[in-house]
């Protein structure tokens, strides 16, 4: 499976949408290097399309979306009338094409520009599929159809918001038909370490007892958060526990002791050296940029 790799925020905006029924022998348009993302799902018949080298036969309940940096082109003329929506959507964060073997890339971890983390939403990468059957086509429509009848009225800045919040739907939809594919053993075991991690961080969690509480030999649950994430089960830990304390400094006048206590430290020198060692600076430093001038 094809996939498209897309860096949130900033979100994949909608920018034009409509339906097109093609009759027998029509074939789709042929563009090239178009500059924003096509999305075309089809609602009866087939379309057969072309983009570079490959082609597909996008059938009903299916979407396709075309890249804004390719040349595609209709490989055939349609054999039955074809009903299907087209969408027009770009971002402006970066996106590149992801093998269905690759892990999303980008870790949870990554400090904001300026140092300004903890007031700013952190990127996360969200994986839409290029080529995909609908998990649920109904609801697919639905939202199609409902950001067309907002059309008449785009006049009106409510009306934009609400393409803007469909359009999110819409994608949420299309990314939700490709986690069955993409699931694997290995990525359930780390999203199971990761989860166990974030929820046990305040006490002592040795690998033995990782292993233990997922049913999993420690080697193989490091394995995966490697592959999966970039890091070992004790970094993850880390950076958990120091993203945590960040919040803290932030949002309480608790000392820098009573902190590292509170997110699972058990002495304040060592979670003030791990602090420093991640984030570039000291708690201290870190809380007073924030509050004095």
């Amino acid at each position: 499976m094809s996939l498209l790799q897309l860096t949130a925020p900033p979100l994949p905006h909608y920018i034009a949408s409509g339906y097109t029924i093609s009759e027998p022998a029509e074939r789709h348009v042929s563009r090239k290097n178009i500059g924003v993302f096509d999305l075309l799902f089809v609602v009866e018949g087939c379309l057969y399309i072309g983009e570079e080298e490959r082609t597909y036969e996008v059938k009903a309940g299916h979407g396709f979306i075309l890249r804004p940096d390719r040349y595609h082109y209709g490989s055939a003329g349609c054999e039955v009338r074809t009903g299907y929506f087209w969408l027009h959507f770009q971002t402006t964060g970066s996106w590149r094409p992801l093998e269905a073997s690759e892990s999303a890339g980008g870790s949870e971890f990554q400090s904001a520009p300026d140092g300004l983390d903890a007031f700013t939403a952190p990127s996360f990468p969200l994986v839409l599929p290029q080529f995909v059957k609908a998990a649920h086509p109904g609801k697919v429509e639905e939202v199609q159809y409902r950001l067309i009848d907002l059309a008449p009225i785009t006049h009106l800045s409510s009306a934009r918001f609400e393409q803007q919040v469909l359009f999110q739907e819409l994608i949420g939809l299309l990314a939700e038909s490709t986690a069955p594919h993409r699931s694997s053993p290995g990525r359930a075991c780390a999203e199971q370490a990761a989860a166990y991690l974030r929820k046990h961080y305040r006490q002592e969690i040795s690998a033995k007892e990782l292993g233990d509480g997922l049913s999993f030999h420690p080697v193989y649950i490091a394995r995966c958060m490697q592959q999966e994430y970039g890091c070992s089960p004790t970094e993850y830990l880390l950076r958990y526990r120091i993203e945590q304390s960040k919040l803290l400094l932030l949002q309480t006048d608790m000392t820098v002791a009573r902190i590292a206590e509170e997110v699972g430290f058990n002495l304040a020198p060592y979670f003030s050296s791990c602090f420093h060692k991640v984030v570039g600076m000291s708690p201290r430093n870190y809380r007073k940029q924030y509050f004095e001038g």
